[in-house]
């Protein structure tokens, strides 16, 4: 839960800057609650990426999505450079873009070595058009349509095939096709619970995702058979937002058991995709281990699981999203009307709310803010943060801590990176926000601001409806 301080203690804004030298390599961005290079000006005002959020928001409007490409790229090269430290074998990590999926996010990750975890034809294509190698995409999904599976054929991707259906559908493609050697994964259901919120748990066996470990001999058997196929590799993933580490080590030596068995059937299995899951720091009292942490159980698993085996060290691929972006952003909102509840609470509302961050009414999540113009200020006021929409639920922060506001105060929530802009609306017909991304001073637009003419811009009128 979100630490809650009584009214009048001199904490502020400040207290949520990064704890550590910027410069530290050891430090762990999911680990941090503000992007890596936030810090206070002399207006004491927000600044990250060396831009004044202040200067941001005159500039570009609010709601604004503020991406910081230092801390993004710092994940990116932590987990690279981690998995190289610990495994001796070959080692590929994807970012799983459906946290955040657009053209520039795509590229910084495939500067850095990342692959792409894509799970639609979107992703697919806004991978494509950042410049990703097909080689280094991998198109995940439980109902991939047709339309989804020609494209991927097309484009030359490895395919994470997730259930029979689709699995037979993409044999007779490739078979109408003239095609060979298409490049498959099998994503298979490990049965291994965590504990997270219940609809971002995948790995159970109660889950729409993934292969029954109970049909292993039919699926391998089945698979072998299809000349058209080339299974390179076996996936598998338990789910998001995972501060447990024994569930991903359960997990690696689970899928050298599965490697193993492959094997008795005479598939060539070369890759193992391990996931992704980690969790991220959204509030004071959340202690998620560092990226570090993460990889090297994992690493250490695999190289135990594989020699007491005899079988040569895999490919390792895993799939981070959320410890990838998550921390790397902040959306900042100008603050607007309010309104005192006698005895009860103080709404100061936003100009945004559930269009562009729907996760607190869709999963009850927790975030932070601060007031960006004043962060030095103590925090005297419990808030609740609402949003501009037509709905009772609509509560960005049900508790926010911080100093008095006026209207006009620019309203920074921490921590918005991952499926904030994934999973923005149009609801009441807003306009999704822009986002930009910061570094050295430099602010560049990565998202343009929708405009009125953008939301109707698919509207049809029959001619017998116009007035």
């Amino acid at each position: 839960m979100v630490s809650t301080h009584p009214p009048g203690t001199q904490y502020s804004g400040t207290k949520y800057l990064p704890k550590a030298n910027n410069n530290d390599p050891k430090i762990s961005p999911n680990q941090q609650l503000l992007p890596l290079t936030a810090k206070v000006n002399s207006r004491d005002c927000l600044e990250i990426g060396g831009c004044d959020v202040t200067t941001l928001v005159e500039q570009f409007g609010s709601p604004l999505y503020i991406l910081d490409e230092e801390t993004l790229r710092t994940a990116c090269r932590q987990y690279r450079d981690t998995f190289k430290q610990y495994y001796p074998g070959q080692s590929q990590v994807l970012y799983a873009s459906k946290a955040w999926s657009c053209v520039a996010v795509c590229a910084i990750a495939a500067s850095e070595g990342l692959g792409i975890d894509v799970v639609s034809g979107g992703e697919l294509y806004t991978a494509l058009t950042a410049g990703v190698s097909p080689e280094l995409i991998y198109f995940h999904g439980n109902n991939k349509s047709l339309a989804e599976l020609v494209l991927a054929l097309e484009s030359g991707c490895t395919i994470v095939v997730d259930n029979w259906y689709e699995l037979k559908t993409l044999v007779k493609l490739a078979q109408e096709k003239s095609l060979s050697d298409i490049p498959i994964m099998l994503r298979l259901t490990p049965g291994i619970e965590c504990h997270t919120h219940e609809y971002i748990r995948t790995g159970h066996l109660d889950s729409k995702f993934g292969f029954d470990p109970n049909d292993l001999d039919q699926l391998f058997t089945f698979v072998k058979q299809q000349s058209v196929l080339n299974c390179v590799g076996l996936h598998a993933h338990i789910g998001s937002q995972i501060f447990e580490r024994q569930p991903h080590r359960d997990l690696a030596g689970v899928m050298v058991q599965w490697l193993s068995k492959a094997g008795e059937y005479g598939l060539s299995i070369t890759q193992l995709n391990v996931g992704g899951g980690l969790g991220i720091k959204y509030t004071e009292s959340d202690d998620p281990p560092s990226i570090e942490e993460w990889v090297k159980p994992i690493c250490e698993v695999i190289q135990e699981s594989c020699s007491a085996a005899n079988l040569p060290l895999p490919k390792l691929l895993c799939e981070p999203g959320r410890s990838l972006i998550a921390t790397s952003c902040v959306t900042a909102y100008t603050i607007g009307s309010s309104k005192l509840v006698p005895d009860i609470r103080t709404y100061v509302s936003v100009d945004g709310g559930m269009s562009d961050n729907p996760r607190p009414i869709t999963y009850q999540s927790l975030y932070l803010s601060v007031v960006a113009n004043r962060m030095s200020e103590p925090l005297t006021e419990t808030v609740a943060v609402a949003g501009k929409h037509c709905e009772s639920g609509d509560i960005v922060i049900k508790h926010a801590h911080l100093p008095k506001t006026e209207p006009g105060d620019i309203l920074v929530v921490i921590g918005t990176g991952a499926y904030n802009y994934s999973m923005a609306s149009n609801y009441n017909r807003l306009p999704r926000p822009a986002a930009v991304i910061v570094a050295n001073g430099e602010a560049n637009l990565i998202l343009q601001r929708e405009t009125y003419e953008d939301l109707i811009g698919k509207d049809c009128l029959p001619e017998r409806l116009k007035i």
